[in-house]
Order: C-alpha cells, then sequence, then structure tokens
C-alpha cells in the first residue's frame, strides 16, 4: 500500500494537492488527526488491496498532536505491506499572507495580539523538521492550479500514464439553449439545413442520408477540417493548464440535423486519433 501524508505550511495549497492525488486514484482524507493515523493505516492493510493508495493531509491544526508525527511516519514504515512517504506543501510567507487576506480565514496559530506573519513565522518553524524529512517538497508560491496538477500529475501517476483531458462533443439546438456545460461553442447554422428537404427533416443527423447531405457541400468540409485542426492545436494547452474535462458544443437551429452530423463526425476523430471522447445530442429528439 502507498500511503502519503501530505503536510506542510497552512495555506501553501495541502487540499488542492489532495484533490488532484484523488484524481490519481487516491483515497484522501483532510485534517485527519496524527493520534489516530496508525490505526487508520492499519484499517487499510486489512482491506487486503481494497485502499492501495491512500493520501492523509495532516498539519498544525492538530495542535496537540501534530508534534508527534515523524515518530508515527517512523512507525508506520514498519508495517508489512506499507511504503510511507511525505509530501511538503511550501510557499513563501508574502504569497500565504496574501492568500489569507484573499480567504479572510485566521491562520490556524493566530491568537490574539499575534498578526498572520507571525503566526506563518511560527508555523514555519515549528515545521522545520519535516520539511526537511520529507521526501518530496513542492513550493506553491508562483504556481497556477495547472501547474500544482502538473507537478504533482508527473510526481505521482506513474511512468505509463500521461496526462489525459476528456471531451463531451454535444450537439444542441440553438431555440432551446446554449448548453449551460459548454467551453467552447460553435454555431453551424450558416450551413445548408436538411430541414427543408422533406424526405431528410423525419430523420437525424446520425442517419447516414442526412450526414451525406450535410457533407455534400464543400463549406461543411471546411468547416470540419477547420474545428478539428483547431481542437487538435488547443487541447494540449488546456492539458497544461490542468483542465481535466472539455464540453465542445456544436450548435444549428433544431439540434437535429447538421450540429448532430458534425458532433458525430467530430467525436469520431478525435477517437482515431485517441482523445477521450464521448458524443451527446442533447436535443435531438425534441
Amino acid at each position: 500500500m502507498e500511503f502519503l501524508i501530505i503536510t506542510g505550511l497552512s495555506g501553501a495549497g495541502k487540499t488542492r494537492a489532495a484533490d488532484v492525488l484523488e484524481d490519481l486514484d487516491y483515497y484522501c482524507v483532510d485534517n485527519m488527526p496524527v493520534a489516530l493515523i496508525p490505526r487508520f493505516a492499519e484499517l487499510c492493510l486489512d482491506t487486503r488491496g481494497r485502499y492501495e493508495k491512500v493520501a492523509l493531509v495532516t498539519d498544525t491544526r492538530d495542535r496537540d498532536g501534530f508534534g508527534t508525527l515523524l515518530d508515527t511516519v517512523e512507525d508506520l514504515r514498519k508495517l508489512e505491506g506499507c511504503s510511507v512517504h511525505i509530501l511538503y506543501m511550501d510557499a513563501d510567507i508574502p504569497t500565504l499572507i496574501r492568500r489569507y487576506k484573499e480567504s479572510r480565514r485566521p491562520h490556524p496559530l493566530a491568537e490574539k495580539g499575534i498578526t498572520t506573519e507571525e503566526a506563518v513565522h511560527r508555523e514555519e518553524e515549528l515545521l522545520a523538521p519535516v520539511r526537511q524529512a520529507a521526501d518530496y517538497v513542492v513550493n506553491s508560491s508562483s504556481m497556477t492550479l495547472g501547474m500544482l496538477q502538473n507537478r504533482l500529475f508527473s510526481m505521482f501517476a506513474g511512468e505509463d500514464r500521461k496526462r489525459s483531458i476528456d471531451v463531451t462533443v454535444m450537439s444542441f439546438g440553438f431555440k432551446h439553449g446554449i448548453p449551460l456545460e459548454a467551453d467552447l461553442v460553435f454555431d453551424a447554422r450558416f450551413l445548408p439545413n436538411p430541414f427543408y428537404v422533406e424526405a431528410l427533416r423525419p430523420l437525424s443527423g446520425l442517419d447516414r442520408p442526412v450526414a451525406e447531405f450535410v457533407f455534400s457541400h464543400q463549406q461543411t468540409r471546411t468547416f470540419l477540417e477547420k474545428l478539428e485542426d483547431l481542437i487538435s492545436f488547443l487541447l494540449p494547452y488546456y492539458v497544461e493548464e490542468g483542465k481535466l474535462t472539455l464540453t465542445i458544443a456544436i450548435g444549428c437551429t433544431g439540434g437535429r440535423h447538421r450540429s448532430v452530423a458534425i458532433a458525430s463526425a467530430l467525436h469520431k476523430h478525435l477517437l482515431a486519433n485517441n482523445v477521450s471522447s464521448v458524443n451527446v445530442n442533447r436535443d435531438i429528439d425534441k
């Protein structure tokens, strides 16, 4: 069992780190008292493989027990089948003070008559031995969330797993409203409309005659080529910024013919290029 203890300065991004690790299939628990960690580890081991990767966040919020953290880690390392590491989240003092001002939350070591800066300095001194013993140290001072995700992903995802993004290609009808979850919206209403061909009207963009009609026009083929090129250009940058999901919405008037045919074609293009993709046709039956 991989047992990761996330600790560090308050405001340095421990909870954010736990969120990223949860996406990497870690079972995460926030604000775990140090005294409970050994028993929790034993319970996880007793499940015999159910919890292979566990991450716990513990810090100076546990005022009474945190001082025993390093002794607890040594005890955990004696457990058979338990690989224990410490991830220490760090940040410079100006950044921490700014974050506390923005969040308007009190520092856990703040007391009456003590400034936030003094509390941060006190915590830094208290945590110095833990930082020195940490297996991983991440300074989040100048990191965006995406940069933090990439850093943690490279450290804990394993060499055989690459960063990826899940893409939803959604067709819709403008007369039914733009999907609220859409990240990118494209308008296909400039294309010739199969609705005005009587034989095609009862069909949808998933039916071959409608798709053949839509793509029989050069402007449709050019539109799809440019759309595929744009999405191929954007996806690596979305991944770099830490985006895990992307919804591409393609709309026509009713969401039954043109948008469905184009969304289906884009979905197939993404799958052919090893991009995780699903196709949703929101308004096809309206």
